[in-house]
């Protein structure tokens, strides 16, 4: 397996990107709805997002997040969405390589924080952002300080 991050959808992965937001997304949430290739094209527009994916051996991606990162009056920071790993690949380190990936480009484009959120019910995932170093503050928002 291999991490990759997109921030442009390059025409040689446009059919992978697709069929695997049309096969994760479902896994992350019931209520997410299926995106079209011009709503996927729209994420890439934006110059904040990067797309964090594992990619395995077969050139699957069975696991992505994304990564928004903005400046603010008080400094760069970063952002952590959608983290979702295939079921099929579950308790073999996907998330957390994918996170530890995330965090490292965040810190190399600037960033002074990266933040997250995750329902308490999440209780793996807790698990994995505390390991990777992530504090949870009293808002239930985690935070990793460089």
């Amino acid at each position: 397996m291999r991490i990759e991050i997109l921030n442009t959808l390059p025409d040689s992965s446009h059919d992978q990107v697709h069929e695997a937001f049309d096969r994760l997304l479902p896994q992350l949430s019931s209520s997410a709805q299926p995106l079209s290739v011009e709503q996927i094209e729209e994420l890439f527009d934006q110059e904040c997002l990067h797309l964090v994916c594992a990619v395995d051996d077969e050139e699957k991606i069975v696991g992505m997040l994304s990564l928004i990162v903005f400046d603010i009056p008080t400094g760069r920071r970063a952002w952590i969405e959608d983290v979702v790993t295939d079921q099929a690949v579950r308790g073999q380190g996907v998330g957390q390589s994918l996170v530890e990936a995330a965090v490292d480009h965040a810190k190399a484009l600037g960033a002074r924080t990266v933040d997250l959120t995750s329902r308490p019910t999440r209780e793996a995932a807790n698990r994995l952002y505390r390991r990777v170093g992530f504090l949870q503050r009293e808002t239930n928002v985690y935070r990793k300080s460089f």
